[in-house]
């Protein structure tokens, strides 16, 4: 297995390997990722072996790393090649990232079955060029034969934690985790692992008129601005309206806290949140690679089930944005009843048949 770079790539990969190991408990599995990735460390601690490949990605600016990157695809792929001469798989699967190019690409070539997992509604160029090799593709929207051949789609949708889908905590109980007392609705800011800087700018300068709209905060800010944003609302005293955390361990519970959810558009986070029901106010990350967060957003937006701001427009319409949700709660209502045409359950599961059925199982 290969997927890494982000939690959006490792998490669904360790997903699926896990479910593998139940429906198959004698399966080997081997994961491949980037060295010096965040794969390296959060696979072993899921339990997994990985062995690391020296690749990374190629710049869209100028930068002279770009130099060195033709020499890392070649010598990749030759680590790969040895990586499934020396392991000898079954099935190849990739979720995304440096990695899993070169790997998948080796192991097509060597008419290994393999199967790659797309849960953008954007394809990037690695599993663009990936998938007139592979022999299944399980995406997570509707539409993508514009990207892959036909024959080859499976719609699956993204796989989603366990511990969210199975979510059995109720509103009372998310709120008293994380001391949010009285009734008021409940905004909740995320913005990935690492927080996101120009939505969290956001919040911190318009803090008071957020409040305006009758809400309690939770906010998770990331490690790089849980200082400064704990800092101001500790001196403006609005702690007891305002929860800062730098990480949020159990978002299940957050989740059922939750009235309203302002989060990047990442595909896990967006999948996330479908599954939990819960309207939301997407910020693409407008660098992300082929802007796909943006067109995830619109997907949503287009079925009337998201609303989207971009990060140009934070300042004049975040604000606005949620006032007018957080007053007008049939709208709230509408997205979350559209949502329900997004949803899959039961990604992983369908994932795995798709594996198992390559390889005879």
């Amino acid at each position: 297995m290969s997927g890494g770079g982000t939690g959006g790539h490792i998490f669904p990969a360790i997903a699926v390997a896990n479910a593998l190991k139940v429906r198959l408990p004698e399966a080997n599995i081997l994961f491949v990722g980037a060295r010096g990735k965040m794969e390296m460390e959060k696979v072993p601690a899921a339990g997994f072996p990985i062995e690391g490949l020296w690749i990374s990605g190629f710049q869209r600016r100028l930068d002279l790393q770009n130099l060195m990157f033709p020499l890392k695809v070649l010598r990749s792929l030759r680590e790969a090649g040895k990586i499934i001469k020396r392991f000898q798989p079954d099935i190849a699967v990739g979720t995304g990232g440096y990695a899993s190019g070169p790997l998948l690409y080796a192991a097509a070539r060597r008419r290994i079955p393999s199967l790659i997992l797309e849960q953008n509604s954007y394809p990037g160029m690695t599993n663009r060029l990936l998938g007139k090799r592979v022999n299944k593709i399980c995406v997570g929207y509707e539409g993508m034969e514009a990207y892959f051949p036909a024959e080859k789609i499976i719609v699956t949708g993204s796989p989603v934690r366990k511990e969210i889908l199975e979510m059995k905590a109720t509103r009372e109980e998310g709120r008293s985790a994380f001391e949010l007392s009285g009734s008021a609705p409940v905004l909740l800011i995320i913005g990935g692992s690492q927080g996101a800087r120009r939505i969290n700018q956001a919040i911190l300068d318009h803090l008071e008129k957020i409040l305006e709209a009758g809400v309690n905060v939770l906010w998770q800010t990331g490690k790089y601005s849980f200082e400064k944003a704990n800092k101001a609302v500790n001196e403006k005293g609005l702690e007891q309206r305002i929860k800062v955390t730098e990480f949020i361990q159990r978002m299940d519970l957050a989740y059922a806290a939750a009235d309203l959810i302002v989060s990047r558009a990442g595909a896990i986070a967006i999948a996330e949140i479908t599954e939990v029901r819960k309207p939301a106010i997407y910020v693409p990350l407008p660098s992300a690679a082929e802007d796909h967060q943006t067109k995830n957003a619109q997907t949503l937006v287009k079925g009337h089930a998201a609303v989207m701001v971009s990060e140009d427009e934070l300042d004049k319409k975040l604000v606005r944005v949620i006032h007018d949700l957080i007053e007008r709660e049939s709208d709230r209502l509408v997205m979350v009843q559209n949502l329900k045409r997004f949803s899959h359950p039961d990604a992983t599961n369908h994932i795995v048949e798709e594996v198992l059925k390559l390889i005879g199982k």
